[in-house]
């Protein structure tokens, strides 16, 4: 339970991402992730794509706090 209270307040710090598998093909995942902040939404073929869209995601917002300050 306390995991899940920490995690709540992680929400929105950084990046929120709502994750949608629509399938599972040659042992990886297809689908789609929206960036609750950005209002984006981009589609994945492989869990490794997965993770570039979140690294590249969590870049991007990096970036833009480091050129607001």
């Amino acid at each position: 339970m306390r995991d899940e209270q920490d995690t709540n307040k992680q929400v929105g710090r950084k990046a929120s991402f709502i994750l949608r598998i629509t399938s599972r093909q040659y042992a990886t995942w297809q689908g789609s992730i929206s960036w609750t902040e950005r209002g984006i939404t981009k589609h994945f073929r492989s869990a490794l794509e997965l993770l570039k869209l979140i690294a590249s995601a969590l870049e991007d917002d990096e970036e833009e706090a480091v050129n607001d300050s």
